[in-house]
């Protein structure tokens, strides 16, 4: 029956446009409570924020959003941002 599902998912995911292959692997990742390092690189510029046991959620208008380990609520774009699941 899983086997049934996962296929079932990716005939799903294949049909679909590359946006909306993103917006559904920017709800994943919506979902998951866990720890994430959050990646910023624009140019010269970097920053990194380690969430822990908690979640990045994303909207339409391109931006993840995130309280960091110091709880301050972060937002950064999506386009020049990469997320890494940790341990």
């Amino acid at each position: 029956m899983n086997t049934v599902k996962i296929i079932a998912l990716l005939v799903l995911i294949t049909g679909c446009t590359q946006d909306q292959q993103n917006k559904f692997s920017r709800k994943a990742v919506e979902l998951l409570d866990s720890n994430y390092l959050v990646t910023y690189a624009n140019g010269s510029t970097t920053k990194t924020w380690m969430i822990k046991n908690g979640k990045v959620t994303s909207d339409e208008k391109g931006y993840y959003y995130f309280w960091d380990d110091k709880k301050h609520y972060v937002q950064v774009p999506i386009e020049n941002s990469f997320i890494e699941e940790t341990n």
